[in-house]
């Protein structure tokens, strides 16, 4: 996945693929930001993500550009930016909408530290 602390963009199909079976194989927290370019709530959220990114090096993030990407941003369902989906062993498990970088840290916080499962 590269190197730590950094916001991955993820560019096509096949590299968001990548990312879901690698999220699929590890328990970290993966934090995936559907973004446009024309949007100035992204814009404003993108150092805040990057600056998370820098302090959790234990929470994988991406960054999804939804017209670069409109295929995968129509699986997810995503119809307003940003658009934050939350994702453990490859599952939807949260989401946040809007640019709310306190709900950010609130819903990192409560995924990132939840103990994981055992059977």
């Amino acid at each position: 996945m590269g190197e730590q602390g950094q916001v991955f963009a993820i560019h096509t199909v096949e590299s968001w693929n990548e990312q879901l079976e690698l999220s699929k194989a590890t328990k970290k927290l993966v934090v995936v930001d559907f973004t446009a370019s024309w949007c100035g709530p992204c814009r404003f959220m993108a150092p805040i993500l990057a600056d998370l990114a820098k302090k959790l090096p234990h929470v994988t993030f991406l960054k999804v550009d939804v017209d670069e990407l409109e295929p995968v941003a129509r699986e997810w369902g995503i119809d307003a930016m940003p658009t934050f989906i939350f994702l453990k062993e490859g599952e939807k498990i949260d989401e946040l909408v809007g640019a709310s970088k306190d709900d950010l840290q609130q819903k990192i916080d409560l995924h990132s530290s939840s103990p994981v499962q055992t059977d």
